[in-house]
């Protein structure tokens, strides 16, 4: 996963969309009558704050009328806390704050999550070993940029037509549990990690290496590194490459472009019920944890009943330490790490925003419905 589009500045306006919420919302102990709005926060950052279940902060705004568009809430607004949020929604007598010159805090538009909707996919490694390939490139360069002609094999094509240029980096793979819940790779053999599904660097070999690593392949991940357009068909094939991100090479694989409409917002809601299996499995940019507005890997897909929008608590598993009195060891209860919201699902896989957190997400946290 790029580095481009860590840190998103305002990462949770993804999920700013106006529906009814049938659900109830219960305001945290504590909380002021009002609370006026910060440069760079969002109706999930402030419901999270204030309420038990931030996933429900279409209540926070519908009770708040003054703010017509969520995508657009001010710095200096005034939002109440005052309502009871386990009654039915009130008629709102609420002043809308002071509007300054500054900006709004807007969704984020989608070319800032390209990287994630565009500029990366998942497909299966059957498909990824037999795509078209770039076998040479003009006057025998070692990498081609823009406007440079590439020669492709096993590619099916006519003059004019469009294709994607991309180079897988990372191949997942799923691991099987046993009766006692040991995870164990295809040899048979126990994994330290309690992985149930891994993300390694992709080998054009991808065969069976002896690692200990080796289980079922789910997907292979591509970095869509450029866009050509086919100039004459044949074995190979020449085409015009129209636009790269980096350096496109020999090696490099050759799919149809992804014409899929993208969400331009997103309606956050609770998953319903468990998925065996759903955890964290592989982090954006990062060797040991990641943090609010940053994005994950995560190992459930629409097959499994993933969509966009859906929330999801994350929890750390109990640690395994000693008992200093009886003896033995014992595992200690998880411990809850956040709020990820889902926003574009593939097969077996998909991609998540860090929402909130108490404490870092790491590798292999488990993933469990809100509720």
């Amino acid at each position: 996963m790029r580095s481009k589009l860590i840190g998103l500045a305002a990462c949770c306006s993804l999920a700013l969309a106006a529906f009814a919420v049938q659900a109830q919302a219960q305001l945290k102990h504590g909380h002021p009558a009002s609370y006026t709005v910060q440069r760079g926060d969002t109706l999930w950052s402030i419901a999270a704050r204030f309420l038990d279940k931030p996933w429900l902060w279409p209540e926070l705004w519908q009770r708040n009328p003054q703010v017509q568009d969520p995508h657009r809430i001010y710095p200096g607004d005034t939002l109440s806390l005052e309502t009871s949020f386990a009654s039915p929604v009130p008629q709102l007598r609420l002043e809308p704050g002071i509007r300054t010159e500054a900006a709004p805090i807007p969704a984020i538009p989608l070319d800032e999550l390209q990287t994630f909707l565009k500029d990366v996919r998942i497909d299966d490694i059957e498909t990824v070993r037999h795509a078209a390939y770039v076998v040479a490139l003009e006057q025998q360069h070692m990498g081609a940029s823009a406007g440079e002609k590439l020669y492709v094999r096993g590619l099916q094509t006519l003059p004019g037509q469009h294709w994607a240029i991309v180079r897988p980096t990372h191949l997942i793979r799923g691991f099987d549990q046993d009766a006692s819940g040991r995870v164990h790779s295809k040899k048979g053999h126990p994994l330290d990690a309690d992985a149930r599904m891994v993300r390694t660097d992709w080998s054009e070999d991808a065969r069976e290496d002896g690692h200990l690593l080796r289980g079922r392949e789910v997907g292979v991940e591509l970095d869509v590194v450029g866009t050509a357009e086919a100039l004459a068909g044949g074995d190979p094939a020449s085409l015009l490459l129209q636009s790269s991100s980096e350096e496109v090479v020999p090696g490099d694989r050759v799919i149809p472009v992804d014409n899929m409409a993208y969400d331009p917002v997103y309606y956050p809601h609770p998953a319903r019920q468990a998925i065996p299996g759903a955890q964290v499995i592989a982090l954006s940019d990062a060797l040991a944890a990641v943090g609010r507005n940053q994005v994950v890997a995560i190992s459930i897909g629409r097959l499994d009943g993933a969509d966009n929008g859906q929330t999801w608590s994350v929890f750390h598993p109990g640690a395994r330490i000693h008992d200093p009195v009886r003896g033995g060891s014992i595992t200690l209860p998880r411990e809850f790490s956040g709020h990820l919201m889902i926003f574009r699902t593939f097969a077996h896989v998909s991609y998540a925003l860090i929402m909130d957190g108490t404490a870092p997400i790491t590798l292999n946290d488990e993933l469990q419905p809100p509720e």
